[in-house]
């Protein structure tokens, strides 16, 4: 994977320092770890997760994550979700990374609330680690709003795309011109 072409290289500034101490530990999480975090944090708050956004989610634009995504074994639905979170250049991840943040949360919600059925659930017996627990406290500790930007943070990290955002001026050093 190169950072160049993954988005997930800038952090959002919307988000204060508790929420950037909970993304420090989910980005520590391994690529499972970050995957169980996800299907915690949607059992948790799924609900609350996708109404927040309604006007802003169109699943339509997502007909392969939404669609063909159920028709593959459990197995390869595990290594397309796993592909995504690493920012692989594949087709899953291309059409993910190719969304708006709200977008991916909608994909994410889905998958979570089809989990155990058309969707591979969690290993049986499986116990979320020390990390995962820690990291899905840290989210808990936020307000909802931050939550919310926190996961959008997350979610827009995951997937591969290669457009670049356009540097600031901060950084360019720079102005614009018409």
């Amino acid at each position: 994977m190169a950072d160049s072409a993954n988005r997930g290289t800038v952090r959002s500034q919307y988000i204060d320092e508790k929420g950037q101490k909970a993304i420090e530990s989910y980005d520590k999480l391994d690529v499972d770890g970050k995957l169980a975090f996800l299907y915690y944090v949607y059992e948790k708050m799924g609900n609350s997760i996708t109404p927040a956004a309604p006007a802003a989610a169109e699943p339509e634009l997502a007909p392969i994550l939404l669609g063909n995504f159920y028709t593959i074994s459990h197995q390869d639905q595990l290594n397309v979700m796993r592909d995504i979170v690493n920012g692989a250049d594949t087709n899953y991840s291309r059409n993910y990374g190719a969304l708006k943040e709200n977008n991916q949360l909608v994909v994410w919600y889905a998958w979570a609330q089809a989990m155990g059925k058309s969707v591979i659930g969690m290993p049986e017996g499986y116990s979320a680690s020390e990390a995962i627990t820690g990291a899905l406290s840290q989210v808990e500790g936020l307000d909802f709003d931050q939550q919310i930007s926190l996961l959008r943070e997350l979610a827009g990290t995951m997937g591969y795309t290669e457009v670049q955002e356009i540097p600031t001026q901060a950084q360019t050093g720079k102005t614009s011109s018409l």
